[in-house]
């Protein structure tokens, strides 16, 4: 079965900045996060609970912090300092399913909501989280298997998979107002609602979706995919997404990527 790393929200989550929003439940997000495990687990993927070994309070959002291609899984370096101690535990999680580890060293950023895969094509959004130096370190590492980054501007949204993303038939669907280049993509569905644009692929016609972008999931039906709605309101007033509280493992490809030795946690927050 593929798996997925998930991580439990911090109790410190409610005590972040709520950008407006009005405070976070933890009770509620706890329930929320909850259904979503098992929502995305009744899909087909067995979730592997990364331990949350620090007060994180965005430690729940475990999408930024690696990202997955074929067998190579790459610890990424959050832009923000306080961000970085939710590494602790990942490469503990991650190092027995048999992927080839390699990390982001300074002073490149990189965070996992940025880059969006589709095909061999690998997006990754600049000019926000990630940065020049980040990008050119995942190309590096990703050469040997052949997969083409294509580093793109984020525009107005922190992370570029607020703005777009994949389904399963490799088209996009978007959110126009937050795409800083909408010419760049042939295939790119407009949804109506920001929210709408972010989708995680369950696997053959069906894309999980947040419960509360009714009109965002209607354009996604027609267009011939099932939509599984889930209830994230909580999290949503940290500005996240379905995308973030997960990182889906599928089963891996074989690449040519070397499998080094990767140092441990405490050298991943410098």
């Amino acid at each position: 079965m593929a798996k997925m790393l998930v991580r439990e929200p911090s109790p410190k989550l409610t005590g972040a900045p709520d950008g407006g929003r009005g405070p976070v439940d933890f009770k509620r997000a706890h329930r929320q996060w909850t259904n979503y495990v098992k929502t995305v687990t009744n899909a087909g993927w067995d979730p592997v609970v990364v331990p949350l070994t620090a007060p994180c309070p965005e430690g729940v959002f475990i999408e930024d912090l690696v990202f997955v291609y074929q067998d190579v899984a790459i610890l990424t370096r959050p832009s923000v300092l306080s961000r970085r101690f939710e590494a602790l535990g990942v490469r503990e999680s991650i190092e027995p399913l048999g992927y080839s580890l390699h990390k982001i060293e300074a002073p490149g950023t990189l965070e996992g909501g940025d880059l969006l895969t589709v095909g061999d094509d690998i997006y990754v959004g600049y000019g926000g989280a990630s940065n020049a130096e980040g990008i050119g370190q995942l190309r590096a590492i990703l050469k040997p298997t052949g997969a083409n980054i294509i580093a793109i501007p984020t525009g107005p949204t922190r992370h570029l998979k607020s703005a777009l993303s994949a389904l399963p038939d490799g088209s996009l669907i978007g959110y126009p107002p937050l795409v800083a280049e909408p010419e760049l993509f042939t295939d790119l569905h407009p949804v109506p609602e920001a929210r709408g644009a972010n989708v995680v692929l369950l696997g053959e016609n069906r894309v999980l979706m947040a419960a509360n972008c009714r009109a965002s999931a209607a354009v996604v039906a027609g267009l011939g995919f099932e939509v599984v709605p889930v209830d994230i309101s909580e999290f949503q007033k940290r500005d996240a997404d379905v995308t973030c509280l997960s990182v889906l493992l599928p089963d891996r490809a074989v690449s040519t990527v070397p499998h080094p030795s990767v140092a441990h946690d405490d050298a991943l927050t410098g």
